[in-house]
């Protein structure tokens, strides 16, 4: 089963950023080379192969001299946490405050090594907000638009409703544990505080990340999940805690 990565003291910001550059690219292409990170982090190899070593060191990656790179199981789960961290920011700075996206890469990149557990929880809880207020996207074009910040785009600002609450008859909002093997969703939130909570996101598991369900066990516990190309375990209490809304037979066949 997938733990939560504790965060390793020894892993400065320059590391993480090389353990986040192979995790996406194993995830693109399937495997990570060192041209492959020169090339994508625009150094020159003589920098990337010290820091390979103290990743390998680390017990993060596995890393043979002219070898492709691997990511052992706590190089994997410590790698998707900080990229986890780096969309969410993204997302943030891009998608709800305007910020153009180039600065929006490069703060996200620049507050990831650092964002808390904290951060990241009251970051997701105010995007789950947005995604059940049935204004949540009147309310990000009413920021977009104020005049109080944005005098070039003058809009006033009209007091923000409170229905929070997803309507309980719609048939396609259900638990992940609802699911059947093989049937997917996007997630709305992720009801629940604490420990459980922290570990579900920390796997990547966040408002509007498409989930599918793979297998279940013969007991019914954990069950397999599919999350960004990847394979995660999951156990019945955190899947009841992940609120999704199901695929719809034309969001299965879109191309």
């Amino acid at each position: 089963m997938n733990a939560a990565p504790t965060p390793n003291t020894e892993l400065t910001s320059a590391l993480e950023d090389y353990l986040e550059t192979i995790f996406e690219l194993v995830k693109e292409r399937k495997v990570a080379r060192v041209k492959d990170i020169v090339k994508a982090r625009n150094v020159k190899s003589a920098s990337v192969i010290p820091a390979l070593r103290r990743l390998a060191d680390l017990g993060l990656i596995h890393y043979t001299k002219r070898e492709s790179i691997d990511l052992t199981e706590t190089g994997e789960a410590t790698a998707r946490r900080i990229y986890s961290r780096h969309k969410l920011l993204v997302r943030l700075f891009r998608d709800f405050l305007g910020m153009p996206a180039e600065l929006a890469l490069q703060d996200a990149c620049a507050m990831e090594h650092n964002l808390s557990d904290a951060g990241v929880d009251h970051l997701v809880r105010f995007f789950e907000f947005l995604q059940s207020c049935p204004d949540g996207h009147d309310f990000i074009e009413r920021f977009k638009g104020c005049a109080l910040v944005n005098a070039e785009s003058p809009q006033d600002i009209a007091t923000c409703c409170a229905k929070l609450a997803l309507s309980p008859n719609d048939p396609n909002i259900i638990s992940l544990r609802q699911l059947k093997p093989g049937q997917g969703g996007s997630v709305i939130r992720i009801q629940g505080t604490g420990a459980i909570r922290q570990r579900i996101l920390d796997m990547g598991i966040m408002p509007e990340v498409h989930i599918q369900l793979e297998r279940r066990s013969p007991a019914g516990d954990p069950l397999w999940v599919r999350v960004q190309n990847s394979q995660i375990s999951l156990r019945k209490k955190e899947a009841d805690m992940i609120l999704l809304r199901k695929d719809t037979p034309a969001d299965t066949n879109a191309p």
